[in-house]
């Protein structure tokens, strides 16, 4: 029993360990890919599934600290009207920088871009912390701005 239960332990840090930098990145560029599709498509959910549902899960923007994934769903419910395809936007990532930040972790820094079909786009840049979870590569931590 005891060595069973240590193989479940481990078997996280083993498959994360077991990736290369190059195959985290893809997983991960695809993640944001697929959240952008959900803003796309009006989907909080999707949108949001890329974030980890650790309560200690962070998004900190201009606006303040937000902990929690229900916090932030609650949070871009409130700033934007999902069901406006014009009011919401057209969300795209443009990757800057990736790295891994030990076998567990890794950092994924992007330009933002939010186009509205009648104004200006608004753009900024984000920073990512990603953690491998046991339902992939999701966002612990995320400075927007």
């Amino acid at each position: 029993m005891t060595l069973l239960a240590t193989i479940v332990l481990l078997a996280p840090a083993l498959a994360a360990a077991a990736e290369t930098p190059a195959a985290v990145e893809r997983a991960i560029a695809g993640a944001m890919e697929d959240s952008a599709a959900g803003w796309n498509a009006g989907d909080v959910d999707r949108f949001m599934k890329v974030y980890s549902s650790r309560a200690a899960a962070s998004f900190v923007t201009r606006e303040g600290l937000v902990r929690g994934k229900p916090a932030m769903i609650e949070r871009y419910r409130e700033t934007y009207d999902f069901a406006d395809a014009a009011k919401r936007g057209q969300l795209s990532f443009a990757q800057a920088d990736f790295r891994m930040l030990g076998s567990g972790h890794a950092l994924y820094v992007a330009r933002y871009t939010l186009s509205y079909p009648s104004a200006k786009p608004v753009s900024g840049y984000t920073s990512l912390v990603f953690a491998r979870e046991a339902g992939g590569w999701k966002i612990v931590a995320d400075h927007s701005s």
